[in-house]
């Protein structure tokens, strides 16, 4: 059996019942149902082939990856907001037989070098997909600058999904507002499947607005939604945020690692809980979780773990382990022996403290990662830019806070004698080489950078230097 299945049943008890609503359009469980069944008899496609989506969030999206589950192939979601060379340099990697796109990324998806997918095949081919089989595979950028793809299998979104009806206290009642990118596993499996597994509805927004949030927040009246700080923060600053009527929401859940206490009392002032999900994308995400009970008591901690998962700490480091952690990096078996351990343990690579009562609080990240508005910027991908340049002769690349956005990357650069290049000039290096949300905000230019005895950069000394700049 397949994770579509759930859909197919809910079709057969609740037809009529709203499952996705969608730029003015309701799209009951059986027409869901309805469009899956179309889409899998019109793929041509094979079992353990790969199908790439470039697009904003759509109804289309889901109908894709659930037929691709009656299949036992793989769903690629692309970053739409990744630069075409990105999108190149994933494509090579997982090799997919088709694209789909919506009619914003139509010609960029012409030019990435895959066939563009049409459901028009006709092949009527055997629905063979079972809930051990791959069916996800979501790229990350690792701390070498080269994307990484997850590979999360059915039974994964499955046990992940069961996570997420604890943490969120979901039921078929509920109404899932999403606005984050389903190309992330937090837009994709913390609310949004999980709600759907449950026969809950779901508002799809195709990207994050924070005045169309407020908007369906007051005429839809969802019970759930999720967002991140930069998100958080552009709801709150909105002009119509003091207005606007929250009661609804039973709960709002933080996807993000940290987020400023000041974020998270503006909704409790406003009556509305603010829940924490901590994991990351090997971890499907939900790895701990913050219930809305605890929400007020324990401001700031990433909750305990979750109902399907073990958590332990390891010299500081949280390691995860269960049925909702990957199955490895795609086509990179070093990666994956670097961070699964032969028990299964996953090393996240954060830090953490627990407390007296059980509850975690992540302290900080000993991945070299960024975190600016909910996207994870990994220096070492902006560093090789850097490298490429012949005027600078070293850079490194560090975060600062960001009142907007939490935290931005900022470029620490040695230049070569003679060199006359300005911060304009180390700025328009990532242009088109890199996503516009990767590209560092500012640049601090050095004599030299400090380093160890073993040569390494001091990034933790760069932060002490940009503090007292």
């Amino acid at each position: 059996m397949n994770i579509a299945r759930i859909i197919e049943g809910w079709a057969a008890h609740f037809p009529s019942k709203t499952a996705l609503h969608f730029q003015g359009t309701d799209i009951s469980y059986a027409q869901f149902w309805s469009r899956i069944d179309a889409a899998t008899r019109n793929l041509d496609v094979e079992k353990g082939d790969r199908v790439a989506w470039l697009g904003y969030n759509s109804p289309e999206m889901l109908v894709l990856l659930f037929a691709l589950a009656r299949l036992g192939a793989i769903l690629v979601p692309l970053n739409w907001r990744l630069a075409a060379a990105e999108h190149r340099a994933i494509l090579e990697d997982c090799t997919p037989k088709f694209i789909f796109s919506d009619d914003e990324f139509k010609e960029h998806a012409g030019n990435l070098n895959v066939a563009a997918g049409t459901l028009t095949a006709g092949s009527n081919a055997e629905c063979s997909g079972r809930d051990e089989d791959d069916v996800l595979i979501v790229y990350t950028s690792g701390t070498t600058g080269r994307p990484r793809g997850v590979v999360l299998s059915q039974s994964a979104l499955l046990w992940n999904g069961f996570n997420a009806i604890h943490a969120h206290d979901l039921s078929q009642a509920d109404h899932v507002l999403t606005a984050l990118p389903m190309f992330h596993v937090g837009g994709l499996n913390n609310q949004t499947l999980p709600a759907l597994l449950a026969g809950a509805s779901v508002t799809l927004h195709p990207r994050f607005d924070p005045a169309l949030w407020l908007a369906d927040v007051a005429a839809r009246r969802p019970t759930l939604s999720l967002l991140v700080p930069a998100t958080l923060q552009a709801v709150i600053a909105h002009p119509a945020w003091a207005a606007t009527d929250l009661s609804s929401l039973k709960m709002v859940n933080a996807g993000s690692m940290v987020v400023p206490d000041s974020l998270i009392r503006a909704f409790h002032a406003r009556g509305v809980p603010v829940g924490q999900i901590y994991g990351c994308t090997e971890t499907a995400p939900i790895a701990t979780v913050l219930l809305k009970e605890d929400a007020v008591r324990k401001l700031g901690s990433a909750g305990k773990p979750a109902l399907h998962c073990e958590v332990k700490l390891v010299d500081g480091e949280v390691w995860v382990r269960g049925p909702n952690v990957m199955r490895g990096y795609w086509n990179d078996p070093a990666s994956t022996a670097a961070v699964l351990t032969p028990e299964g343990w996953f090393r996240t690579g954060d830090l953490a403290r627990v407390d007296e009562e059980g509850y975690y609080w992540i302290m900080g990240r000993s991945k070299d990662v960024i975190i600016s508005g909910g996207e994870n910027i990994y220096p070492a991908e902006l560093e090789n830019v850097l490298a490429d340049c012949a005027e600078i002769a070293e850079g490194a690349v560090i975060g600062i806070e960001d009142p907007k956005w939490g935290e931005a990357a900022l470029a620490c650069v040695v230049l070569q004698k003679n060199s006359h290049f300005t911060e304009k000039s180390v700025l328009a290096l990532f242009q088109d080489r890199l996503a516009k949300f990767k590209h560092p905000r500012r640049v601090l230019f050095l004599d030299s950078l400090p380093r160890n005895a073993m040569g390494k950069v001091q990034k933790a000394e760069l932060k002490r230097l940009v503090a007292g700049a």
